[in-house]
């Protein structure tokens, strides 16, 4: 579980279709190997550490559903630790499940800040609304407006220069994570268009019968 607050900055060391190396500081502060570490917001399990950096494995879905199997030598990345129980909370919930991969469509100053819109699948953008909370490359985002098939978000200042949003342009694709409390709203009413039932409830894991 994450929290969408980006901690550190990563430079890739290398990038293979099976593992990442990643050079880190900051991150790697009371990280040991098995722990997971949200690289573009994608959960992944630190393999190996070293003295400045630190391997990750990736699987077949994880290159299918993220940008990371576009990484290359020197590419930066957006990196957070697991949250620790009891933390403060200041993005929102994020399991590091990357739904799928958008694109940048237009990046326009506003004052200090900058509107980022984003195209999206359209199998993601039902779980996508205004002043709902998304996670793109793992940094919480408040969704200023959504479409049919893109939406905008506002960088501040300090998001700007604190993870790669601050360079991406249009053409770039960036991992997509929806709230997951959308996720599951949608899920429901997805089964009450069929018909509410408690077997359907059962199956989703939000009803148990009673011994």
């Amino acid at each position: 579980m994450f929290s969408g607050i980006v901690e550190e900055i990563g430079v890739v060391q290398e990038a293979s279709p099976a593992y990442l190396v990643i050079e880190a500081v900051k991150v790697l502060e009371g990280v040991e190997a098995g722990d997971s570490m949200a690289v573009n917001g994608a959960c992944l399990t630190v393999t190996c550490l070293s003295g400045g950096g630190f391997r990750a494995d990736i699987m077949p879905e994880t290159l299918r559903c993220t940008n990371l199997g576009g990484l290359h030598y020197g590419d930066k990345v957006n990196l957070e630790r697991a949250m620790q129980l009891g933390a403060r909370l200041g993005g929102h919930l994020v399991l590091g499940h990357v739904d799928d991969t958008g694109r940048v469509v237009s990046v326009v100053a506003e004052e200090a800040a900058r509107i980022m819109r984003i195209s999206a699948p359209a199998a993601v953008m039902p779980y996508v609304a205004g002043k709902g909370f998304i996670a793109v490359d793992g940094t919480s985002l408040t969704v200023v407006s959504a479409g049919d098939s893109s939406f905008t978000v506002s960088l501040v200042a300090h998001t700007l220069a604190s993870t790669t949003l601050g360079h991406r342009k249009p053409g770039d694709e960036v991992n997509l994570e929806v709230d997951v409390v959308a996720r599951y709203l949608g899920r429901i009413n997805g089964h009450r268009s069929q018909g509410l039932t408690l077997e359907s409830l059962e199956a989703d894991g939000f009803a148990r019968r009673g011994s």
